[in-house]
Order: structure tokens, then sequence, then C-alpha cells
């Protein structure tokens, strides 16, 4: 929903002194609204349209009389019939919103074509807004543009920032243009200039990420700070993350604290959580196991993937190790389904294993199997290790050494010391795959340069049936899985 952006000192401004437009803007400036207000009424009863326009600006704004949309509305069209750009701008953002009459996008786009045409660039943007999005008119990206490249090249900050905004926001997403990062950071650029906490913000997104740009922590971290300045939550929980992970700024628990808190207070899901993150484990804060329950709660409620499934995957931890609550395993069971509801890659994989071991729930290995698959299938290690382990005892499933290896291997290269351990296990036996002592002993090297119990021994038993070149040729074998980071090791 839109807000009128309606400042008396701006809308009711004029060159001569003296006059009653004049005594308006005075009685403003020194805040004495019942004067300007008895000013603007008289003039207004004569047909005045700038002083029924700002009748309507002090009905909509509760300036000096009680806030009443319905009598804001009554203001503004007597101003927009006499052509008033302004009155009609400020009747399709009613229109739109649905302030003071039922919703009505036709109606809107209506006001907001006959102030465009008299050049009004906050409508001229609104209107873009329409077709972009196919609010009361079918969806017309080219007639966005159109709507949003005039009201841009105005170049003032009563639309064109907006507009300029827009424009970024199509090339940068590709809507009804070819995705086009360096053109999306020009138009950014121009908004962000004008002080746009959103472009801001998308340009510290852009510097971050390397999005048409050279990846730059420092560039990301500036233009951060100017939309959190501004109260910009989006940006004030990415600036958090920063001071989090020391990314363009020395690690600083306590700043991160202090931005997290900021944007969380403004709702935003991501920032609650990792709020919930710091007081969980005592970053930058005394740990307070009941402080991080509060705000992963908080994350958790609003129920979008934006921050939630992060924050009910946490929680159902808290409640499954026991972590400042009693732990409850069929408390756990049901935040994980939540965020595993939700796509969490982690939860289900935790879901897998609370059916796998029957942990406040009867053991089922079907219902284990189906969970460490959907994780698995997202590339969760985890995940991919227990579902090998499931093909390779058959246990929920026909037993299936090939595919247990395939699972395994896929662990192992994400560099799961268990997969690892178990692959070299299957190499020794040649269950699934031929018997091959140096594969063997590559992977339990590596899973016991882990500190997986077990791997080591595995290894010396293997190593016994091998010649010295073999040892050598494994170990070396070892050292470049390692350098590639275990990817494509065979």
């Amino acid at each position: 929903m839109k807000k009128l952006i309606l400042a008396l000192l701006l809308l009711v401004s004029s060159n001569a002194m003296g006059t009653p437009k004049d005594d308006v803007l005075m009685s403003a400036d020194r805040g004495d609204y019942a004067t300007a207000l008895t000013i603007a009424k008289s003039e207004a009863d004569k047909g005045e349209s700038w002083a029924q326009y700002t009748l309507g600006v002090m009905y909509y704004n509760g300036q000096g009389v009680a806030q009443n949309y319905a009598e804001a509305m009554k203001w503004f069209k007597l101003a927009a019939a006499q052509g008033d750009a302004s009155a009609q701008y400020s009747l399709g953002v009613m229109y739109e919103s649905g302030q003071g009459v039922a919703q009505n996008y036709a109606e809107a786009m209506k006001w907001y074509k006959l102030a465009a045409a008299l050049g009004s660039a906050q409508a001229q943007s609104n209107l873009g807004v329409m077709y972009d999005f196919g609010h009361g008119v079918a969806q017309n990206y080219a007639e966005a543009m159109k709507w949003y490249k005039l009201a841009a090249a105005q170049g003032s900050a009563q639309g064109s920032a907006q507009a300029q905004l827009k424009i970024g926001g199509m090339y940068y997403f590709g809507r009804g243009v070819t995705q086009n990062y360096a053109e999306a950071m020009k138009w950014f650029k121009l908004a962000a200039a004008q002080g746009d906490a959103s472009a801001q913000y998308s340009l510290g997104v852009m510097y971050e990420s390397g999005q048409g740009v050279a990846q730059n922590y420092a560039e990301a971290v500036k233009w951060y700070k100017l939309a959190a300045k501004q109260g910009y939550a989006e940006a004030q929980h990415n600036l958090g993350v920063m001071y989090d992970f020391g990314h363009g700024v020395t690690q600083n628990y306590a700043e991160a604290m202090k931005w997290y808190k900021l944007a969380a207070e403004q709702g935003e899901a991501r920032a609650q959580h990792n709020l919930g993150v710091m007081y969980d484990f005592g970053h930058g804060v005394t740990q307070n196991y009941a402080e991080a329950m509060k705000w992963y709660k908080l994350a958790a409620a609003q129920g979008s993937a934006q921050g939630s499934a992060q924050a009910q995957l946490k929680i159902g931890g808290m409640y499954y190790f026991g972590r400042g609550v009693t732990q409850n395993y069929a408390e756990a069971m049901k935040w994980y389904k939540l965020a595993a509801a939700q796509g969490d890659a982690q939860a289900q994989s935790n879901l897998g294993m609370m059916y796998d071991f029957g942990h406040g729930v009867a053991q089922n290995y079907a219902e284990a199997m189906k969970w460490y698959r959907l994780a698995a299938e997202q590339g969760d290690a985890q995940a991919q290790s227990n579902l090998g382990l499931m093909y390779d005892f058959g246990h929920g499933v026909a037993q299936n050494y090939a595919e247990a290896m395939k699972w395994y291997r896929l662990a192992a290269e994400q560099g799961d010391a268990k997969a690892q351990g178990n692959l070299g296990l299957m190499y020794y036996k040649g269950q699934g795959v031929p018997q091959d002592f140096v594969l063997a002993h590559m992977w339990t090297n590596l899973a016991a340069a882990q500190a997986l119990k077990g791997a080591e021994e595995i290894r010396n038993i293997a190593a016994k049936r091998m010649t010295t070149a073999q040892i050598e040729k494994a170990q070396q074998m070892a050292r470049d899985c390692l350098g590639k980071h275990y990817k494509n090791c065979r």
C-alpha cells in the first residue's frame, strides 16, 4: 500500500508573500495547523483548487483536524475536477490503497493517467507500477517501462527516484527486458543518489553477490549502511550479517547484534532468527536460551520461508537436545515438520533420524527413508550418508550396495567423514563395487584425518593386504583428493 507524500511545507508554497496560500504555509511551518486549516477552508469555499487540495492533505494526514479519509477524498475530488495534478494523483493513491473508499484499481488508473498527463512524476511512476503488476489493467511491461522512464527523466525526487528504482528492478530480474545487471546497477545508482533506501540496499546486494560488478564487501557495507541508517530493515539485517561474519568489516558481534535487533524489531524474520542464534550461542551477548527461543519463535510465527524455516529448525533443535528447555522429542518433531514442510533440508534430515532411531515416535524405516531422500536430493550430506546406510543394511528398502555406494559417494565428496569411512569399507569388502584396497585405504585415511572412530583401524587392516607401492599410491591419492576438496576422487 502506498502512502501519500503530503508535506504542507512543499505543497502550498508560493513565491508571493502575504497571500492566503503563503499564510497557510507560514502557519503550517509554525505547527499552527488550526490556523492553516481555517484559512484553507475559507479559500476552498471560494473554489480555490490549491486550498481544496490543501484541505484534502490536512484531512488525510490529520493535521489540525481528526484524520478523515472520506473528507480528504471529497476535497481532493473538488481540486482534481479543476485539473489539479497533485489532487488527481492523491485520488489515485486512495483508490489503489482502499483508503476512505473501496479499493478500485480501475479508478486508480483513471486518476493516475490524468495526473501523469499533466506531468506528475509520482503519478507516472505509480502508473508504471499498475502496468508492471497488472493492477486494474492487463500486465504490460513495455507500458510500465514507458511510464517509469517518463517519471525518471524528470530528475526530481518527487517521483523519479521511485521510477529509477523500478527500472533497475526490471533490468535486475529481467522483467520485460533481457536481464542486465549493469543496466540495473546504473538505475539503482541514480535512485540511490537521491537517497532512496531500497536502491541503496539493492546496490549493497549487488556488490555483496558480485552481480554486474566485481564482488566487493566493503562497497556492499557502504550501501547497506546508507539504507540501514534510514531504517530499511532488510539492509539492517544484511549489515548485521556483514559484521557477524567479518565481510568487508572487522568481525564484530556487538555491532552485528545492534543491526539485527533494529531489523528484528521491525519484524524482519531473518534478523529475528539471527538474533536468536546470537543469544543461543552467546555471540556478542551473554548466552541466553530463553531470549534465543523468544526470537526464534517470533521468526517462526511469520510462516514464510524467508526466515521462519530456519527458526523452526532451531526451535526443534532446542527441544531435541534439551537446550534451555526440557528435552521433548515430540515437540522437536513438531517444529522439524514445520520447517521440513517449507523444504528445509536439515529439518528433513533430522526427521529422518528421528524415525530411524525411534525418537519421539515409533521406529519407522520407511518414513526415515522418505525424509532422508527429500533432504539428500537437495544435497544434504548427512542425509545422503544416512540414506546410503539404509541401502547398505536394507532398512526400509531392499538391500542395494550399488545404491548405497551412490549416496555414500555424494556425501563423501562433500566431506562427510562417516560416508568416507563407509565408502572405504565397501571398497575393502568389494560390496557394490570391485574390491579395491587402494581406494579403501584412500577413503578411510581421509575419514581418519577427520577423527572418525574406527576409520584408522580399517585403513590399517587394508594396508596389511597392500604392497608398499600401493600404500604410497593411496596416500598420494588421499592428499590429491583433499586438495580437490574431495571431488572426483577415484
